[in-house]
């Protein structure tokens, strides 16, 4: 096993992932958010856009580690890219996918901490419309995907879970950082 280390963090839409993520690089900037590359439309903050032929590529090189589709995209997690990532630092990737995540922890040697970000739907219903997406309806969806998936996943284990409405995100950056310490102590 490598000694380099990486962050999931899982949750429903709206649950704090990009927040605590940014509260995480502030607390220091070893920490950075993976960009899952995007074959589709929308929003492109936060991705690696790319084509559904560079998707094909990367498939039959097998350097796919995970990919999903939703909101009539594709999201995928490439070798190269978690790669470049911890030849960076430390890569912090969003899932909301149960699967994603043994997807990656089993697929891609490292020592990754998996944190579940939490929030109730109505609070999701709240941050959605609060910053303005297009798509609360379809993020709901998403949330009601997401407590489906926990559901049936029901012995999945978490390195750290945060309740979103009471943890602040500093507070959450800090006890993941912590994590990580703990855990890069105990190697």
């Amino acid at each position: 096993m490598t000694g380099r280390q990486g962050v999931v963090l899982y949750g429903p839409p709206a649950s704090g992932k990009d927040t605590v993520t940014a509260a995480l690089t502030e607390l220091h900037p070893q920490y950075a958010q993976f960009a899952r590359l995007k074959v589709g439309t929308g929003k492109s903050a936060g991705y690696r856009m790319g084509t559904a032929e560079q998707l094909r590529q990367l498939e039959a090189a097998g350097d796919i580690v995970y990919a999903n589709a939703r909101y009539g995209n594709t999201y995928a997690i490439d070798r190269p890219g978690v790669d470049a990532a911890f030849a960076a630092g430390v890569p912090v990737v969003h899932l909301g996918q149960v699967d994603g995540i043994r997807a990656l922890v089993d697929g891609y040697p490292a020592v990754w901490s998996v944190v579940l970000l939490w929030c109730p739907r109505e609070v999701t219903e709240q941050r959605s419309a609060g910053r303005g997406d297009s798509d609360t309806a379809a993020r709901l969806a998403a949330w009601d995907t997401t407590r489906e998936d926990l559901d049936a996943h029901p012995n999945t284990t978490w390195d750290l879970t945060v309740d979103t409405t009471v943890t602040s995100p500093q507070e959450a950056a800090r006890l993941i950082d912590q994590l990580l310490a703990q855990r890069a102590a105990a190697a």
